[in-house]
């Protein structure tokens, strides 16, 4: 069982790849949008890459699908299921340049933007460069990263370290940003 409340301190957070993208290109296909962007949806079957973590780590404490409310959402939810402090680093944050751009000026905020084909893995220190490996031979993993820590600091609250070194509160998403698009 890999539930958010299963999360513990000091886990590292990895992100499977660039996030947003499958929101972004939904938002820009269904409003008729056209950026010469490039953009496409992140789209992709999870099975093989879950394999391969699992086959070189069983001790990954959370899985997770950012889907519905982003990586801003779901990070919320964990952080409310396991009692726990997340922090992570917004110059971390894999958001292709141009999924960032359209988001800037649509005014959207990347962390709470869909994504298909992603995923969100708390995993001890220990193992995590052998889980961050396993993922990125995937080809929808190229891309993954560690994106932040869980804390036993500020229980239940996602805090963002800002590019500059302040801090942000990521709150949970109220409403919904973009009209459900799946």
């Amino acid at each position: 069982h890999v539930g958010g409340e299963k999360a513990r301190v000091g886990d590292q957070i990895i992100v499977s790849g660039t996030i947003a993208d499958h929101g972004m290109t939904i938002l820009t296909q269904r409003e008729g949008l056209t950026f010469d962007s490039g953009i496409k949806s992140d789209s992709a079957p999870l099975n093989h890459m879950v394999q391969s973590m699992f086959s070189v780590s069983k001790n990954i404490h959370v899985l997770r699908d950012p889907t519905r409310g982003g990586v801003g959402t779901t990070l919320n939810e964990i952080a409310a299921q396991s009692s726990l402090g997340i922090k992570i680093y917004e110059d971390r944050i894999p958001v292709k340049k141009e999924v960032a751009g359209i988001c800037e000026l649509l005014g959207f905020d990347p962390l709470y933007v869909a994504n298909e084909g992603k995923l969100l893995a708390f995993v001890p220190p220990s193992e995590v460069e052998a889980v961050l490996s396993a993922i990125q031979k995937d080809p929808a993993g190229k891309d993954a990263c560690v994106i932040g820590e869980a804390t036993d600091t500020r229980p239940g609250r996602v805090i963002m370290v800002t590019r500059i070194g302040g801090e942000r509160i990521i709150d949970m998403q109220t409403g919904e940003q973009l009209p459900r698009i799946c």
